[in-house]
């Protein structure tokens, strides 16, 4: 990562299967996949749609959210269990995404992951009942946590030496799904007849889409693969697999301060970003901003993520240490939380910008996975730790919101709640941007 931390950015290699990187501890070279040109840009269109899919799952139901707790009879406390879900998903689901890549590769379980995604969607308006909208809605999570942990994984294969141009731009594809689907559900439910079980049945639609790239890609063998037709690749691949094979058995994430730095950090910005999604249309329609005007705000909110996503994990990528940029994020929160408090509806659009801004802490965590691990094996070792144990870390805080606006009545105690999560996530987050390495940290603590 030498060349990401540099405060130039080089070109990608023109020979796929030139070495990227040395790794000092055993002398084998990490390689690029063997590609051939229209396979590198199926590869970013792969990654361009699947971002987009990987929200509007969760921010379409956040727009309508009023409308299917009256369909499906939920109380507060429940509709709370329900926007905990997702987080609960990422992590139990997430922590099985290297063990899947090893076994089918990447580009397999990515495309799994979309299929997952469209079938869940599809149906989880119309199974009837509570358990079954939450059961089709954990399949659409599924695919969803499984390509959250892997896209840094291609992305570190594919273009090792443009990891935060290219994690920018997947981030700004995901912020782009976010806030479309914040947006246009509500009146595009309103244009094909008012249920809400259509205007959530129809992001299948994008779903679908996005398996396309990633079917072609699984038959011609490449994404994220490292083996080709040719017998000089296979042989080449097989190297490559040993060493990686070699490294993984002798990596312990555990041992490393900064792997669990940067899960705390993933799991606090998570725990604010699906309280964000879940149930800041309600504080703004509870304050009294009409339905299709929460859901605008929300989807500005997710909106400031399309340019960030892409400006902060290069401006991170050039910093040796990206604690002030966590600080400048963290402030953005602290503001934007204060002002729902004390004004929801007067300055609506002013706290939608600010807390969209201090969302952006999600392509920051991204890009400090690729940044902290020297390898794909490390980074796929880290994503998977620090997001399924982040997740795990985000699950209660939805929850207790719900709780807390049922027995308050209000929203204050669960704003201050939100508040109060700015804090910790600051510190840890400064701690997680110190310029070391999970492979080194962990070798030292052997």
């Amino acid at each position: 990562m030498a060349s990401e931390e540099s405060t130039t950015m080089t070109p990608a290699p023109t020979r796929p299967q030139a070495p990227v990187r040395t790794d000092a501890a055993d002398g084998t070279a990490e390689k690029k996949p063997p590609t051939r040109a229209w396979a590198t840009r199926l590869v970013v269109v792969g990654i361009v749609l699947a971002a987009l899919n990987l929200r509007p799952a969760i921010t379409s139901l956040g727009s309508l959210l009023e409308e299917v707790r009256d369909g499906l009879g939920m109380s507060g406390t429940l509709a709370g269990l329900l926007t905990s879900v997702p987080p609960l998903c990422f992590a139990i689901f997430g922590v099985m995404a290297p063990r899947l890549a090893r076994r089918f590769g990447p580009g397999a379980v990515v495309c799994a992951g979309m299929v997952a995604i469209a079938s869940g969607l599809a149906i989880r308006p119309f199974l009837g009942g509570t358990a079954g909208f939450l059961a089709a809605t954990a399949l659409a999570l599924m695919g969803i946590a499984v390509s959250n942990v892997l896209m840094p994984v291609i992305v570190k294969r594919w273009f090792p030496e443009k990891v935060g141009s290219m994690t920018g731009l997947y981030s700004m594809a995901l912020a782009l799904g976010t806030s479309m689907a914040a947006a246009v559900t509500v009146p595009m439910t309103d244009a094909l007849g008012g249920s809400w079980r259509t205007g959530l049945a129809v992001w299948a639609v994008l779903a679908v889409v996005a398996v396309v790239p990633w079917v072609a890609l699984v038959r011609d063998r490449g994404a994220g693969a490292s083996a080709s037709a040719s017998a000089s690749a296979a042989a080449s691949a097989e190297h490559v697999s040993a060493a990686v094979q070699r490294e993984d058995a002798g990596l312990r994430i555990t041992r490393s301060r900064t792997a669990w730095a940067l899960a705390c950090f993933f799991g606090l910005q998570a725990t604010a970003a699906y309280i964000t999604m879940g149930w800041m249309p309600q504080i703004f329609r509870d304050a009294g901003v009409p339905a299709g005007e929460a859901g605008v705000l929300l989807a500005v909110t997710m909106a400031m993520g399309v340019p960030l996503a892409f400006v902060i994990p290069r401006v991170a990528t050039r910093l040796p240490n990206q604690g002030p940029v966590v600080m400048v994020l963290g402030a953005c929160g602290l503001a934007g939380y204060a002002g729902l408090y004390l004004a929801p509806a007067g300055g609506a659009w002013v706290w939608a910008l600010l807390l969209g801004v201090s969302n952006c802490a999600f392509p920051l965590a991204l890009t400090m996975v690729g940044m902290r691990a020297k390898s794909s094996v490390g980074v796929a070792k880290l994503s998977a730790f620090a997001q399924s144990t982040g997740y795990l870390i985000s699950i209660p805080g939805p929850l207790l919101v719900g709780v807390l606006y049922q027995h308050s009545g209000g929203w204050e105690l669960p704003i201050v709640l939100m508040a109060a999560l700015m804090v910790p996530q600051i510190v840890v987050g400064i701690l997680a941007g110190r310029n070391r390495t999970v492979e080194d940290e962990a070798a030292a603590a052997a």
